[in-house]
């Protein structure tokens, strides 16, 4: 795999997707406000199109690592993971209709402030830090991640691929702020889709068309979607996907700051929940094409599987050795195809320098410093920058880490959950108060990344493979019998019930402590004799007004008057 294969296209194809989005960077720098303010570099002054918010929604979402991973899931464990699709239809309407009126309600630049104006200034902090915390390490993956892809494909060092990839990054991302990051999003967002469906056609016109491709499959095993078990152990059934998949989705859509951020970019709620709306089907879209360009290469594969044949070494590697093996003597294909891996990658990690630089500039710098508004700007720019130049420096660090890479995306998955649960807890009940709150969220982090963490655990069981049409002799491993039973069971649980399990024990948690120990909230540490009702979901906070005979707060009457509250 470590024969050069870009020609002079492919080369053209790369070079001009760096310079597209450093351009839309350089574009945005030099016009309208000319990036002045924080309200235009981090939420657009507010006046985004549906559009490009939705698309920006899919793209920071799925990362170069989701391409590869959901490909190679599709592979080598079949096509049921496409269930995970109809979780994220009936998180939509939650997150659009629950959560989403509660942060544009109180136009707040941090998802985090919403929890010191809940609850108190410690659980803020101690939420930030953590988001923090997982986006570094998650971004610096991210980038390195397809560094090995081009790697592959083309024989380019992969130090210089992360340098390229990260450099041009944050050149745009610090320069355009919000404006550049969503219409960057829209060029990148074409060139995965160009990518995962160069994949799709060139395997249907392998194996005879594209039908033949789900022949193949239903052979090999790949298209059944029998499994309605509900048995935490089994790694996917009809219930895991799509009760996890609906947890993972609202941990991201729901409260998840660097989304949330996005949501706030248009000029009314209304506008903010289409946003929200249209980016289901795009994502879906993505979705199922990328689990059919998995299919696809099985059934290029069927009768020798490139990891049994040692021709790869990680399940990762599964498409871009396809791409070198069948796509080479394509001109501009192979280019396409890594043009399209690297924008998974930086719309992921310029969607990620933003939302960052926001949280660190209202989450911390202001939080101790009184800051000039004049300094405010080029703060957060700074900030942006410095959190580009962390990512670069972590995915250097990255190729010497070994197992850790997979250690962080757990992570990742370990604490959306309980910080859904934090939120959870706070907009849907009045009871919850800031010590329920952290301690469930401490501890429910700490649990799930036991869970997540512990070893011994019994390995995935692959579905069958073939290598009877390798040509040449290949040496398959023999893989001793294992009894799961042999392992402590909270270690064979699926990986799928991580964030749900989360959620459910901040919420547990959260609330016993918060009846049992009580605290002053933070209204009544005021003077106060109940809450605001626009701190809570909209179903809740229209029984409080009833109760109180509250009429929406002064803040809430001003953005209705600006049009950016709908009734």
């Amino acid at each position: 795999m470590t024969d050069p294969v870009f020609g002079v296209w492919d080369w053209l194809i790369m070079a001009a997707t760096m310079v597209a989005s450093m351009a839309i960077g350089v574009y945005f720098r030099f016009s309208g406000g000319k990036q002045k303010t924080n309200e235009e570099y981090l939420l657009a002054d507010r006046n985004m199109s549906i559009l490009p918010v939705a698309v920006s929604l899919m793209a920071s979402f799925m990362s170069a690592i989701t391409l590869l991973g959901v490909t190679a899931e599709n592979y080598y464990y079949g096509m049921k993971f496409v269930l995970i699709n109809i979780a994220y239809g009936i998180a939509t309407p939650i997150a659009s209709s629950l959560y989403l009126p509660v942060f544009f309600g109180l136009q707040k630049t941090s998802t985090y402030e919403y929890l010191e104006l809940r609850f108190g200034p410690q659980i803020r902090l101690l939420a930030s830090l953590t988001y923090t915390l997982q986006m570094v390490l998650y971004n610096g993956i991210v980038l390195y991640a397809p560094a090995i892809v081009l790697e592959s494909v083309t024989g380019l060092n992969r130090l210089i691929s992360i340098l390229v990839v990260g450099i041009a990054c944050t050149i745009y991302s610090t320069l355009g702020g919000m404006k550049a990051v969503l219409f960057t999003d829209l060029l990148q967002s074409f060139l995965m889709y160009s990518a995962v469906f160069s994949v799709v056609v060139f395997t249907s016109i392998q194996v005879g068309g594209f039908g033949e491709i789900f022949v193949i499959a239903k052979e090999g095993g790949r298209l059944d979607f029998s499994n309605i078990s509900v048995d935490p152990t089994e790694r996917h059934t009809w219930w895991s996907l799509i009760i996890g998949g609906l947890s993972t989705y609202l941990s991201l859509y729901a409260v998840n700051h660097t989304q949330v951020q996005r949501l706030q970019t248009v000029s009314t709620l209304e506008r903010s929940q289409k946003c929200l709306w249209w980016s289901w089907p795009v994502l879906s879209l993505l979705s199922v094409t990328t689990c059919i360009s998995g299919l696809g290469i099985y059934a290029a594969y069927k009768d020798c599987d490139p990891l049994t044949a040692h021709e790869i070494t990680a399940i990762d590697q599964l498409m871009p050795y396809y791409v070198v093996d069948a796509m080479r003597h394509i001109p501009g294909l192979p280019g396409l195809f890594v043009a399209g891996i690297f924008s998974a990658s930086l719309s992921t990690i310029s969607a990620s320098c933003n939302a960052l630089a926001a949280v660190t500039l209202h989450d911390y710098v202001s939080r101790w410093w009184n800051v000039p508004p004049s300094y405010m700007a080029w703060m957060t720019k700074l900030a942006a920058c410095c959190f580009g130049l962390i990512f670069l420096a972590l995915a250097f660090i990255a190729q010497h880490l070994g197992g850790v890479l997979q250690a962080a995306l757990t992570i990742f998955g370990a604490v959306g959950g309980p910080l859904l649960g934090v939120f959870t807890l706070g907009m849907f009940t009045t009871y919850a108060n800031e010590r329920g709150v952290s301690v469930g969220l401490i501890s429910g982090m700490a649990v799930m990344l036991w869970f997540s963490f512990g070893s011994p655990r019994p390995a995935p069981v692959k579905l069958p493979v073939s290598v009877e049409g390798c040509g040449f002799n290949v040496t398959v491993p023999v893989v001793p019998p294992t009894n799961p039973s042999d392992y402590f069971y909270p270690y064979r649980i699926s990986y799928m019930w991580t964030s749900p399990m989360g959620f459910v024990w901040v919420i547990v948690v959260g609330s016993i402590i918060s009846l049992l120990w009580r605290q002053q909230q933070p209204w009544e540490r005021a003077g106060q004799s109940h809450p605001d009702p626009a701190l809570f979901t909209p179903p809740l906070a229209k029984r409080l007004r009833a109760k109180f005979e509250e009429k929406p707060s002064v803040q809430c009457k001003l953005l209705k008057s600006n049009g950016v509250v709908q009734e």
